[in-house]
């Protein structure tokens, strides 16, 4: 019986020490990233903030064949085992670059795997036997395109990589609002060639209709041009006009007749010379800006 007890005791006294144990840890805290800040798991975030994943938006790789170190470019330079060579330099504004026992060289203009290479050769000749250089861009120079017109935060965008995407800048200016028009332009610093997009193809991912930004570049989203329709339709109100739209159209995009509505005898209020003008149309006709278009009652 005793035997028994002291079975009991040991079992309970360990229970507590597992509960207090438990208490002192506390619940699972984030785990901590390579640069000091909390990793949010997915229960954890907002779900009131999409992930850039979720809005269409991807991160802009940076391989290191292909970035182009540009001045003011902020390097990490790491020569593996050799802790007084391995450091931050900064890019200078003519392009070079200095580091201990090589002195000044120019950077600007050479990829990332370019300029390891060029150190590794520099320091092998007659300081280190096999030299191992990595290096990345600590800062990037301060870059930024611009966003303006029918966007929730219009203005400037940091390009914080090498490079952003049309998508990108308009998921940081907080996306296009509901009376955007469908047709976006990028002027392009560097040539000034101006490209226009599609909204629509944009959104839904197609191939070839991203564009990469460039420093200095400036996107435009330009207000649509719109057209209100009353009546016997399903949906009356103000909508988005396409560029080409029939009258036709205009009518399907109301969601079309109602039980009592009719196509023919349509007419439009629009502004003709100066003079707010009723003109009749037929449903092959093309609407117009600001028309005011009416549909009429069936007789039967």
């Amino acid at each position: 019986m005793i035997k028994k007890k002291n079975v009991l005791a040991t079992v309970a006294l360990a229970l507590v020490f597992a509960a207090a144990a438990q208490a002192q840890t506390g619940p699972a805290g984030p785990t901590t990233r390579s640069d000091g800040q909390p990793q949010i798991e997915p229960s954890q975030q907002n779900p009131a903030l999409p992930s850039r994943e979720a809005a269409g938006a991807k991160p802009a790789p940076m391989p290191p064949d292909r970035y182009v170190v540009n001045p003011l470019d902020t390097l990490s330079v790491t020569v593996v085992g050799e802790p007084d060579l391995t450091n931050k330099y900064k890019v200078d504004i003519d392009g070079g670059i200095t580091l201990p026992y090589v002195g000044r060289q120019s950077a600007a203009g050479l990829t990332i795997s370019e300029l390891q290479t060029k150190i590794a050769s520099l320091l092998k000749q007659g300081y280190l036997q096999n030299p191992q250089v990595l290096i990345d861009v600590d800062q990037f120079k301060s870059r930024a395109v611009y966003v303006t017109g029918k966007v929730r935060t219009p203005g400037k965008v940091t390009i914080n990589g090498p490079s952003i995407t049309l998508m990108d800048a308009l998921a940081v200016a907080g996306s296009t609002l509901a009376d955007a028009s469908n047709l976006i332009t990028v002027q392009h610093q560097k040539g000034g060639e101006l490209v226009t997009v599609h909204r629509k193809d944009l959104e839904l991912g197609k191939a070839g209709f991203d564009v990469i930004l460039e420093d200095g570049d400036v996107v435009n989203v330009p207000g649509a041009e719109q057209f209100y329709i009353s009546g016997m339709v399903r949906n009356s109100g103000t909508y988005v006009l396409e560029p080409g739209m029939t009258f036709a159209q205009a009518i399907a995009v109301a969601g079309g007749l109602n039980d009592r509505g009719s196509d023919r005898r349509i007419t439009v209020t629009r502004v003709v010379n100066g003079r707010t003008t009723e003109v009749k149309v037929d449903l092959d006709g093309k609407v117009q800006a600001n028309d005011t278009i009416k549909i009429p009652t069936r007789f039967f």
